[in-house]
């Protein structure tokens, strides 16, 4: 075994699409990290293998920032001690609905419940009356790929030379972001088809490389597009940064701990 970066931060984004908020500790369970995604809202203009309205369609929707309106108890599943003491391992079950609810601070200010239909009114605005939406809940991420996105900072830091612009890493939306002990970027690549151990626990299999799209060209803040990002990485990386993992076992994960390759 070898250890080869630590976690620089965590992310979670309960409403796809949405804007995302950091956590400086998280549980990885075999559906992804706890209250990740939980909410979606569907589009019926969208493809039927990836149904969801995103920013790729309304780049506003970065400038909504959705928070758990009880945030203790959408840390972690509620039932997580009792379900760690029960051999060989239990899979912990999800939180109740009520635990998980959000509310989202839209561009404007004003906090409206994720249910609200002015919400549904206000993600319709200018792309099109073929867009009807409605919202999904799910007790498991409502993901496009896999479970769990990982990218590491110096590949966010070559991307950012190679472009010769400030690039803020939550264009990458990735649940882990890492510093690997390699000094280059794109060092996780190597990992596909391995296996990591995260702290003391968590076991993630790391299945394949990330293929990007338009969202890595949109600024966090102001929903901007600049086409240039993506044809940067199109053109020097194929298309692809970043890996995407499974959870092999679950367990708690915060900043700062180790990673360690175990194959």
């Amino acid at each position: 075994m070898t250890t080869v970066g630590t976690i620089e931060s965590l992310w979670r984004y309960p409403v796809k699409s949405m804007s995302g908020e950091q956590r400086n500790k998280v549980f990885l369970g075999f559906a992804g990290i706890y209250g990740d995604r939980c909410y979606a809202f569907r589009n019926s203009a969208a493809r039927k293998g990836a149904p969801y309205l995103t920013a790729s369609v309304q780049q506003h929707m970065l400038r909504y920032r959705p928070q758990f309106r009880y945030p203790e108890r959408a840390a972690e599943p509620p039932n997580l001690v009792e379900a760690m003491s029960i051999e060989p391992g239990i899979t912990y079950a999800n939180g109740d609905s009520s635990d998980l609810i959000v509310d989202v601070i839209t561009p404007s200010g004003t906090i409206v419940s994720i249910d609200d239909p002015r919400l549904v009114q206000m993600l319709g605005e200018g792309i099109g009356v073929q867009n009807l939406l409605s919202l999904v809940r799910s007790d498991r991420a409502l993901t496009d790929c896999r479970p769990v996105s990982l990218i590491s900072m110096q590949t966010v830091r070559q991307c950012e030379a190679e472009m010769e612009i400030p690039l803020d890493k939550r264009r990458f939306r990735a649940n882990m972001y890492v510093n690997l002990s390699a000094s280059t970027g794109f060092a996780e690549d190597g990992f596909v088809g391995r296996k990591l151990r995260i702290g003391s626990q968590v076991v993630v299999a790391i299945l394949e490389r990330d293929p990007r799209c338009k969202i890595i060209s949109l600024d966090p803040d102001t929903g901007e597009h600049n086409p240039d990002i993506l044809r940067k990485v199109v053109k020097t990386h194929d298309n692809l940064a970043g890996v995407y993992c499974a959870v092999l076992v679950e367990g708690s994960i915060a900043d700062g701990d180790s990673i360690t390759l175990l194959d």
